[in-house]
């Protein structure tokens, strides 16, 4: 039972960074239907930049101030870095391409995804970088089962932005401006709304998303590198893809579910089949669920909200 209820800490502090990811994921899909490839690298030039960030402020600052200031500020850094990196990447490579065949936006995402990785490789060198630890480290224990400050500050970073998202979507003009364009962006036009301004908006808003998960992600696993942004990416955009990508709600739903799946399979099944499947099959789960559930769901768990473009 301990076994159980640690995979499951496990999976909600893994399925939290999912779900931010893929919410960045499923807001560009949702207003202009886009897979934007090039999201999992957001979040590693968020991650990096933290990593560089703090680096400046351990030797300029002094020794006594709070890691969690420190960590505060950095985080504060690579969310402007990376909102200013996703407004350009949305002006230059993909707003030129927006009438075009739905294969030339997708390949220039992919082509910008391995830009940011050579960039990135190029500015910050290829070797895996040790991410400092600025929080506490001993851990708390709750029933049988522990959990570090690392990762209950990560289920509390990640609970507060969610929600600040869904008011932004669902109480702000802002965000009635994106559910407008995001049904019709001619007729959001014709009544006021700019869906370019919504959209670089979108790009924005999900650089931030992806940042903060970059930063968690770093804080937790204790180490950054310019190729670290790929598989989390990728396991986001799947788990947008598992709660029905294009809607908020699926978008959480299925990152929490894909972390869940993830550690049990990889932690606790792995015990009770004596390691023969373990962390090394982590990805199997997941995915072997993921093709059971759009078999016999296509559009997902909570189905698809985006509407048909005339």
């Amino acid at each position: 039972m301990d076994i159980l209820l640690q995979q499951i800490i496990n999976g909600l502090v893994l399925g939290s960074m999912y779900a931010l990811i893929a919410l960045g994921y499923t807001m560009v899909y949702g207003i202009i239907n886009l897979i934007n490839f090039a999201h999992g690298e957001v979040l590693m030039v968020g991650a990096i930049t933290s990593w560089s960030a703090i680096g400046v402020m351990q030797e300029g600052m002094p020794p006594e101030t709070p890691g969690w200031l420190i960590l505060l500020l950095a985080l504060l850094i690579a969310c402007v870095v990376t909102s200013v990196l996703n407004y350009g990447i949305e002006k230059l490579a993909y707003r030129p391409l927006r009438n075009s065949p739905k294969l030339a936006p997708l390949i220039t995402a992919i082509g910008m995804s391995i830009l940011l990785q050579t960039l990135a490789q190029v500015i910050w060198k290829p070797n895996y970088k040790p991410y400092p630890t600025l929080l506490p480290s001993d851990p708390f224990e709750i029933g049988g089962a522990v959990i570090t400050p690392t990762q209950v500050m990560i289920l509390g970073v990640t609970a507060v932005s969610l929600a600040v998202l869904m008011w932004v979507v669902h109480r702000t003009r802002l965000g009635r401006a994106m559910r407008a364009t995001a049904e019709n962006p001619r007729v959001a036009a014709l009544m006021g709304v700019k869906p370019d301004t919504v959209i670089s908006a979108t790009f924005v808003i999900g650089a931030i998303l992806a940042t903060i998960a970059g930063v968690m992600y770093a804080s937790n696993y204790g180490t950054v590198q310019h190729t670290m942004g790929f598989l989390p990416g990728l396991k986001a955009f799947t788990a947008a893809v598992f709660g029905g990508i294009g809607n908020l709600g699926g978008a959480v739903l299925g990152g929490i579910l894909l972390g869940l799946i993830e550690s049990i399979g990889a932690g606790y099944i792995g015990d009770l089949t004596g390691g023969v499947l373990g962390s090394n099959y982590a990805d199997i789960f997941a995915f072997i669920v993921l093709i059971v559930v759009l078999t016999l769901r296509p559009s997902g768990l909570l189905g698809e909200r985006v509407a048909d473009r005339a």
